[in-house]
């Protein structure tokens, strides 16, 4: 079975998906898709300047995941200078936070990306326990492993963690957590 996948923790998304050689005879060249967690790996480390580790921190995966995401993205940024290739910024497995949710009805707990949270809360689409597919899950940021990992996109998410306005929050109603692409699903990381 294959580990799940790890999101890769970002700061900023992207302001220009696209970047393209000018000049004529563009046409045919090629194109690179570079995922936006290798944009944040060039960004930290080439960019600001930091460490592989600090930089490993920030995103939230390990050194070794780093330097290959890293290695990625520079081999596909320097192909596309080299050869003229476009550069699409796109994709990956990325997040801007991690939010807990648990099962009400076996105790299940896993994580949902902000994006997918915020998304579904706007589709009004139910999440299921991977376990056991019950509706009835909730929030719940006091299962956090590390309390910095709650951000403030979270509690946006999750429309207030802890004063009661948060749809996880008020008694595990059916279908009142976090919705969305569940980590423990995904493939390899």
């Amino acid at each position: 079975m294959a580990r799940p996948t790890k999101w890769r923790k970002i700061e900023q998304i992207p302001r220009y998906p696209l970047f393209a050689p000018a000049g004529p005879n563009r046409q045919g060249m090629g194109e690179n898709t570079l995922k936006v967690e290798e944009l944040e790996a060039v960004r930290l480390k080439d960019l600001e300047g930091l460490e592989q580790e600090e930089c490993a921190e920030r995103m939230e995966v390990s050194r070794p995941t780093f330097q290959r995401i890293l290695i990625s993205a520079r081999a596909k940024i320097a192909d596309s200078l080299v050869h003229g290739k476009t550069i699409r910024i796109e994709g990956g497995n990325y997040t801007q936070g991690i939010c807990p949710v648990r099962c009400l009805d076996c105790g299940r707990i896993w994580q949902e990306s902000i994006e997918h949270m915020l998304e579904s809360n706007q589709n009004e689409t139910e999440t299921t326990c991977p376990s056991c597919q019950s509706e009835n899950v909730a929030c719940c940021p006091e299962d956090m492993e590390q309390t910095r990992a709650l951000s403030p996109a979270c509690l946006r998410a999750c429309r207030g963690h802890g004063n009661g306005s948060c749809r996880g929050h008020q008694g595990g109603r059916k279908g009142s957590a976090h919705r969305g692409a569940i980590r423990e699903s995904s493939g390899k990381s």
